[in-house]
């Protein structure tokens, strides 16, 4: 099946090109913003955060006069990102020194590396690496001043929630409430898989954001030159399929289902022999890496295979060990993982990066990509690709089957969205009004009018797609049948009052122009005539010096959902997801039956009729359901 998103880049090398103080293009961004107390990273997978951070910190500790630096990382293996660095020799002014007693993310639990965190904050030494969950331990036994004057760096910050339970986003909390400390907090995407924010609006409005988009760090490389991101149906099991979509002669990172997710066979041991016996025979394992040798069927060649799906810690500590040496694209070709080589997990060679099943979570997604997306002499093409289980007309589940293809399509155009070029988008005041580098000029936009808006344009936007893409109503609006205008004035507008419930009216509507424009551009069919340019919208081609505003209202902002949706499945199948989702059908409002009102009655002078509920058409069938809502609250009221 081809590619739903394939995106070509540059190569400038910018991205990747070191500074006199040995920096890169995002380090320095960062870097910049070294006295703020709260500091929020926001840059992709592979572009160099765990650097930054050292950068930041050792400013920290010898400039700004903080005593200490703890790090924190959600699990123990990327915590060698952490280690002892040499930066001097490429130009900073000091080096990065992590003691081995100070390193905590080694095998054990908690409570020997506990008390280890206490004798750090007693002692003298500046520098700790731990686990989220030590921190989170650790914090039972010590007061908030602890650590006044210290630096605290949460690494993959979307693991903190606002929600009252989560013990870190307590933790973060109550220290910035009651002492001095300094926080950096790092992430390779801000979206989470639930509606539960990362921080509270009053926390987050705290934090200076740096950002660097993902556009920014692939542009600039050197080696890789495009992006292809796809899915594959398949009907069964998925073990029957693997083999289309798994090219060992590309280095792949292969993420096998969740064992309580529906595409597991629920035994994941038996699920990693499976695919190995489908690439060939298993000659050897090696004993002291861990590696596993296959012949494959086809010419005899030998596929070295890492399974990170067994549980024993020995032998899993010992092909991990093995991954974090890797200097050769011929050291390995195959990892099998289930909840590992996600986040923080860098093996520069992968070309392909192939998980079973849907991920219900967008962060983890793009989390998985950019395990395939960093700059490296053996690839010039990354591809992410999706096996997905397809509905089908007999199962139980087809609704849950629906809803997971509809959210994989969604997480598509969301990548497709973050992968872009970013536009500048400005008011045009008239004919003679034309756009600078980079800007569209459009009759009719509101531009940002305050600090506020103007902050979350440049930093959140992507963060409040996602929130879109996520939300069910959203979801379920994508087959067209809810009017482009409904989704785009009554439905985003929803999500960004309760994403930013301090906007006033006038700057919700300056946020939600904004997100409507551009994802519409984004997403748009373009071609050129002459030095002029053409985006398609609503079935033909409109020259883009000629946008307003109440066009663009006019269109789906994600309209390609239904394109990709009827080129990727059979009629068929196609059938039972617009049956699935008439099924669990929106109820109507009155903000959606005001806007289709007036197209209730255009649609009755064109045709002599009213609109039908029972129409093929998903539009006409809404418009059908708003005439009987209208006459039925009419009836209510004795008009």
């Amino acid at each position: 099946m081809p590619n739903i998103v394939e995106v070509s880049y540059e190569q400038t090398g910018e991205s990747t090109m070191i500074n006199s103080r040995g920096m890169r293009e995002m380090q320095v961004r960062a870097y910049e913003a070294r006295d703020s107390q709260y500091l929020l990273l926001k840059a992709p997978p592979a572009s160099g955060k765990s650097r930054a951070l050292m950068f930041l910190a050792l400013d920290k500790l010898y400039k700004q006069g903080l005593r200490k630096a703890i790090i924190a990382v959600p699990e123990r293996s990327i915590g060698a990102s952490f280690d002892s660095t040499d930066l001097s020799a490429h130009g900073f002014f000091a080096d990065w020194v992590v003691e081995a007693q100070n390193n905590l993310c080694t095998p054990g639990g908690d409570g020997s590396k506990v008390q280890a965190f206490l004798r750090f904050m007693e002692g003298e030494d500046r520098v700790l690496v731990c686990t989220h969950s030590t921190l989170r331990a650790a914090f039972e036994a010590l007061e908030e001043e602890m650590f006044n004057d210290c630096l605290l760096a949460i690494d993959e910050f979307h693991h903190v929630s606002a929600d009252e339970d989560s013990r870190l986003g307590l933790l973060l909390r109550t220290v910035m409430q009651k002492s001095s400390v300094h926080i950096v907090a790092m992430t390779g995407s801000y979206f989470r898989g639930d509606s539960v924010p990362v921080l509270l609006p009053e926390d987050e409005a705290k934090f200076t954001k740096v950002t660097y988009n993902y556009y920014e760090q692939l542009n600039g490389y050197t080696y890789l030159k495009s992006l292809g991101i796809g899915y594959h149906f398949y009907q069964y099991k998925y073990l029957t399929a693997i083999k289309d979509v798994l090219d060992t002669d590309k280095k792949t990172i292969l993420h096998i289902p969740s064992v309580r997710s529906g595409e597991s066979t629920q035994d994941k041991h038996q699920e990693v022999d499976t695919i190995l016996d489908i690439i060939g025979s298993v000659q050897f394992q090696d004993s002291e890496t861990g590696v596993i040798h296959v012949k494959r069927k086809e010419d005899g060649k030998i596929i070295k295979v890492a399974d990170l799906v067994q549980d024993e810690p020995k032998a899993r500590d010992r092909i991990v060990g093995y991954l974090r040496k890797i200097k050769s694209p011929d050291d390995l070709d195959l990892i099998i993982a289930l909840g590992m080589a996600k986040e923080g997990f860098d093996w520069s060679f992968c070309e392909h990066a192939l998980t079973v099943g849907y991920r219900g979570s967008l962060t983890e997604v793009i989390q998985i990509i950019g395990r395939c997306t960093r700059d490296s002499s053996n690839k010039t093409h990354a591809q992410f690709t999706n096996l997905i289980a397809q509905p089908e007309a007999e199962d139980d589940l087809v609704k849950l089957a629906v809803n997971n293809m509809l959210k994989a399509i969604t997480c598509s155009l969301l990548m497709e969205q973050v992968l872009a070029p970013v536009f500048k988008f400005k008011t045009k005041v008239n004919e003679d009004d034309l756009p600078g580098p980079g800007e569209v000029k459009i009759g009719g936009f509101k531009e940002p009018s305050t600090k506020r808006v103007k902050d979350i344009i440049e930093s959140d936007l992507n963060d409040i797609k996602a929130k879109i893409l996520q939300d069910d109503q959203i979801v379920k609006a994508l087959p067209g049948g809810v009017d482009p205008e409904v989704i785009n004035k009554v439905m985003i507008p929803k999500i960004i009052r309760m994403t930013y419930p301090d906007l006033t009216d006038e700057e919700v509507e300056e946020v939600r122009q904004q997100v409507v424009v551009d994802s519409v551009i984004k997403g748009g069919e373009y071609k050129e005539d002459g030095d002029k340019r053409f985006i398609k919208m609503a079935g033909k081609f409109i020259n883009i010096d000629e946008l307003h505003i109440d066009l663009i209202d006019r269109i789906n902002p994600f309209q390609a959902a239904f394109e990709i949706l009827s080129k990727s499945v059979t009629v068929g199948v196609l059938k039972l997801i617009k049956e699935a989702i008439e099924a669990t059908r929106i109820a109507m409002t009155e903000e959606e039956a005001v806007i289709l009102w007036p197209k209730i009655k255009e649609f009755n002078r064109l045709n002599g009729r009213p609109p039908s509920p029972d129409s093929t058409d998903p539009l006409e069938v809404r418009m059908g359901q708003a005439l009987i809502y209208i006459r039925n609250e009419r009836r209510k009221e004795g008009l």
